[in-house]
């Protein structure tokens, strides 16, 4: 699936593409407050990220967003183009919201801007080794 390149938007993404956004997911780059451990967070574009919660996920006292600028850094993708499968050799730990277990395919980032691509929920989480959690809430 691919769109104009001109927005890091999910929300605008899903629209672009033409699905509901609670198909289309986003990759956040978290870290550990304690040790700036790497983590990712992919949550529905219409959602925002719990950080109450994914510290309880993760098992962490308090986690924090990446800035764009650190997020780029360290995973040599873009904002708006970080993609899971695109870093699977950094092992770093995934967690995928709870909602997306309800889903038989999702919709994410190919690892550039204007390119998403469709995978089946059950294979991502087998590749990803990701955990199931509840990590977000809705938009404010």
């Amino acid at each position: 699936l691919t769109y104009e390149p001109i927005t890091r938007d999910a929300v605008e993404v899903a629209e672009m593409i033409g699905l509901p956004e609670f198909m289309v997911y986003k990759t956040l780059v978290v870290q550990s407050m304690a040790t700036d451990k790497p983590m990712l967070a992919l949550i529905a574009s219409d959602r925002q990220l719990d950080l109450k919660a994914m510290a309880a996920a993760a098992k962490e006292k308090k986690v924090r967003m990446a800035s764009h600028t650190d997020a780029e850094k360290m995973t040599g993708l873009q904002v708006g183009g970080i993609s899971p499968l695109m870093l699977t050799n950094k092992n770093w730990p995934v967690y995928l919201d709870q909602p997306a277990s309800e889903l038989e395919h999702i919709v994410l980032s190919a690892g550039e801007r204007g390119t998403q691509v469709r995978v089946p929920v059950t294979a991502l989480i087998r590749v990803l080794h990701a955990r199931l959690a509840e990590i977000s809430r809705e938009r404010d």
